[in-house]
């Protein structure tokens, strides 16, 4: 072990921001990417909302459906790959939310109410989506819900009026300390920075942060040395995948975590009929390398089943022939 001379390499931005519904966390993260520079991706799980500013930014954009934090890393992946140089994640909160009820899911359907146990399930996940958002190779802004309140403040004329203010983050405790720039926003777009390794803006006050900001800090992240880069083990050759449409992200194969999930799953037999097993172990024969979607139809399907049959199967197995399509819906 030697120790040796520190010195700033070249560097990926890591940046949050987070503020009451209104704020404009979304349009500011847009201004602050084109500022960056290069092909920029945005994950929305706003139901599609970040489509309204098309007319006024250049960017992908792809909706999720369970916003579960499988669904996060999969588009994640599929936005590395396709080699988008700035991806944003509008909103991180809305992971944070469902994981919240899939402990509460497990807790009352596998671990007999104990909270804290079905933690050791969800912990796991919460890294994941953390060290997904920290290994990707180009640049990451992410938006986040804040907690609100309502308060009082004097106007110029001594008259008082009421003003909404956000609060902590909705996501995990300590959340904060993943990212090199912490943003909050007010209802008034302003915006004042909370954390900063820069060093240049430590608790200053920023009007409506925009292109400008972005470029001010891609300077300060490309004034290095090149980063080491640590020998990659060759892959196997893969086919081409075919040209990706405009403002659609394309579609992605299961993950490694989702195939664990869905045989974790398959070996609760004694709460799945006959026809569920057979049929999803047909199919993953045909299909050994499903589509992240088909993964994400499945683990729901098989979990809505078990949770149902857990209480009311005591012997045996349930018994219901279906179709693959009536069981998960869509087509293989």
């Amino acid at each position: 072990m030697m120790f040796q001379k520190a010195i700033k390499a070249k560097s990926k931005l890591r940046l949050a921001v987070f503020g009451p519904s209104g704020a404009g966390k979304t349009f500011t993260s847009l201004r602050m990417a084109t500022g960056i520079g290069g092909k920029i991706a945005l994950i929305d799980s706003e139901r599609n909302s970040a489509s309204k500013y098309a007319d006024r930014f250049d960017f992908d954009t792809a909706s999720l459906d369970r916003k579960t934090i499988d669904e996060y890393i999969s588009y994640m992946t599929g936005a590395a790959k396709t080699g988008y140089n700035v991806l944003i994640i509008d909103s991180m909160s809305h992971a944070w939310q469902e994981l919240l009820e899939e402990i509460d899911k497990l807790a009352s359907t596998k671990y007999k109410g104990n909270t804290w146990s079905a933690w050791s399930e969800g912990t796991p996940k919460q890294k994941r989506f953390v060290d997904a958002i920290l290994n990707f190779p180009g640049h990451v802004i992410v938006t986040m819900r804040s907690k609100t309140e309502w308060t009082t403040e004097s106007d110029k004329n001594g008259k008082s009026r009421p003003i909404r203010v956000g609060l902590t983050p909705e996501q995990g405790k300590g959340i904060e300390y993943e990212f090199d720039m912490l943003i909050e926003l007010s209802t008034e777009h302003i915006a004042q920075v909370i954390k900063d390794r820069t060093g240049k803006y430590q608790d200053q006050i920023i009007e409506k942060p925009g292109e400008q900001f972005g470029k001010d800090l891609i300077d300060w992240l490309n004034d290095g040395t090149e980063p080491i880069q640590q020998p990659a083990q060759p892959e196997p050759q893969k086919p081409t995948p075919p040209p990706v449409q405009s403002n659609v992200l394309p579609k992605q194969l299961a993950s490694e975590d989702q195939l664990t999930r869905i045989g974790d799953l398959l070996r609760e037999e004694d709460f799945l009929t006959i026809e569920t097993v057979s049929t999803t172990r047909d199919y993953l024969k045909k299909h050994p390398q499903p589509t992240a979607e088909a993964a994400i139809r499945i683990i729901r399907k098989l979990e809505e089943e078990i949770g149902k049959n857990r209480e009311t199967v005591t012997d045996g197995q349930p018994d219901d022939s279906q179709s693959f399509e009536a069981l998960f819906g869509g087509k293989p």
